[in-house]
């Protein structure tokens, strides 16, 4: 057996599905799938805060696209009822945790509203792999929904630190996207030292939970500091913590700042969060110690205030 093979049973067995297949990066995995399992007659139900790569999925599906508002589940599920007795397959699709805010999806009114109206489900569990439910295995465990989503899509870019996407689900989906999805059917898989990274990173994530912890406990730390010295961190729920301070130019001013106080935070604006929504989003890590959390924090305080961001 491969190292690539290997590795595909071990993030099935990871995240409790049958069967998996590894893409050559996260954006490829939910791209390649949605465009691979939908049609212009079919149905797609998307969050409005969904990550890019669903989203260009989408468009290359020539699917029927409805969105609906950030967690509204309610409207959601008012989408399928109206569809229910629509001609194709509805795909219902949400992330697990949202990249630019670190909210978490309502997945469990995602489920039921999926179940009611017959509706495929996906999850895109980028951003909590390695973060939410038992040793990282995402929001699906996390809400303990095992064998209620249809589609898992995760990274190994992330939390596992490597490189490459991977989609888990039953038997007949995986059978079905090695030979319809492009980006798998036309590109190469992992070389051998990525697999092996990858799978020792599992070992990590299954035997060493104190990380974990730690992880918790740090972004915890941190985002109190954050409130604590005026800014808005806005809904986030995870260790995605963004400083949101409104106009682009002020959040590229605050991460050029941060810079040259030798901290790195990313400023994003328009278009990739809304205007009037521009921040710096922090990521803390597992192995970030307190020392260098509060030499974090002080940077944020000192060129806060220089920037007449806090009072």
């Amino acid at each position: 057996m491969t190292l690539h093979m290997q590795l595909e049973e071990r993030i099935a067995a990871f995240k409790n599905v049958e069967a998996c297949v590894v893409f050559q990066s996260g954006f490829a995995a939910n791209a390649g799938t949605v465009s691979a399992i939908l049609t212009p007659e079919d149905h797609i139900i998307s969050d409005e805060l969904n990550h890019a790569s669903i989203i260009d999925g989408c468009r290359l599906s020539k699917a029927k696209i409805h969105v609906f508002p950030h967690k509204d589940v309610d409207a959601a599920g008012k989408i399928l009822e109206k569809l229910a007795d629509v001609p194709g397959r509805k795909l219902l699709i949400s992330d697990g945790v949202f990249s630019m805010d670190g909210d978490i999806g309502p997945l469990p009114g995602l489920v039921e509203a999926a179940e009611k109206y017959g509706a495929i489900l996906m999850v895109d569990d980028a951003h909590s792999s390695g973060v939410l439910g038992n040793a990282g295995r995402g929001t699906i465990d996390h809400f303990g929904l095992h064998g209620r989503v249809h589609v898992q899509v995760g990274t190994l870019s992330k939390a596992i630190g490597v490189l490459g996407g991977y989609v888990c689900g039953s038997r007949d989906l995986i059978e079905y996207l090695y030979q319809r999805a492009r980006p798998f059917l036309f590109s190469t898989s992992h070389p051998p030292a990525v697999a092996a990274a990858c799978l020792a990173a599992f070992d990590v994530l299954e035997q060493e939970p104190e990380r974990i912890q730690n992880l918790w406990d740090n972004t915890r730390y941190f985002k109190q500091g954050l409130i604590d010295a005026g800014f808005d961190t806005g809904v986030s729920e995870t260790p995605i913590t963004p400083v949101i301070v409104g106009e682009a130019k002020a959040a590229f001013a605050l991460s050029n700042g941060l810079f040259e106080q030798g901290v790195l935070a990313t400023g994003i604006g328009f278009p990739t969060v809304a205007k009037g929504r521009a921040r710096v989003r922090t990521i803390v890590t597992a192995t970030h110690t307190r020392e260098e959390l509060d030499r974090a924090l002080e940077a944020f305080r000192t060129v806060g205030r220089a920037l007449g961001l806090l009072s």
